[in-house]
């Protein structure tokens, strides 16, 4: 197995009308640099490769890059550390703020696409709050699947926290579902975290593997 080249990866959320943060892969630290540029720092890079599986462990992520300087020291850093991988590009992407979410997909032997949806972050490593549905399901059964997880309360303004649009979440989720239930070559998807705030939910970090 191994992950998806970025330019399919970018159509078919696209296609299916998943929403991600403004990305680009470069393998020219000019042409990445005026890209940041346009979208504004601080900026994101991260290395995109078939088999690298764990970004961060391999140094292959760099948040908060404030400006051009900073964004050329990390962009060699980062070709530095990965020379011995085989790798696509390098994505640069705008920075988003707000609560970090996570949804999935696991296509099961038996059931076919499972689909899991839980808060980003500590509450996924820590908490496992996460529900679970087995595709195909509709906008209804999303919203019961948001509703079923612990920490769905932090979502609707708890204690002053930004609320998230759950309507919006649950279009989503069941657009990764048709997506599952479509593309048969895809195995499974991580997309971690997704960042929601009450103007946009936005995929920051997305694994697609065939």
């Amino acid at each position: 197995m191994e992950i998806l080249n970025f330019e399919e990866t970018k159509n078919l959320l696209l296609k299916y009308k998943i929403p991600f943060c403004k990305t680009e892969i470069f393998n020219s630290k000019a042409k990445a640099s005026e890209f940041a540029k346009k979208i504004g720092f601080p900026v994101v890079i991260k290395v995109h490769a078939p088999n690298i599986f764990h970004k961060s462990e391999v140094g292959g992520v760099k948040v908060g890059i404030k400006n051009l300087e900073e964004f050329y020291v990390a962009w060699d850093e980062m070709k530095k550390r990965t020379r011995l991988e085989k790798i696509e590009g390098i994505l640069v992407q705008e920075t988003v703020s707000g609560s970090e979410l996570t949804i999935g997909m696991k296509r099961d032997p038996q059931f076919g696409p499972v689909l899991m949806f839980g808060l980003g972050g500590i509450f996924i490593e820590v908490l496992k709050d996460v529900a679970f549905r087995v595709a195909p399901f509709d906008k209804k059964q999303a919203m019961e699947m948001i509703l079923e997880i612990k920490g769905h309360k932090l979502l609707q303004g708890y204690r002053g926290r930004e609320r998230v649009n759950l309507n919006k979440l649950a279009e989503i989720i069941v657009n990764l579902s048709k997506l599952s239930m479509a593309e048969k070559k895809i195995m499974s998807i991580d997309l971690n975290p997704v960042m929601a705030n009450k103007k946009s939910i936005l995929v920051a970090d997305f694994r697609l593997i065939v």
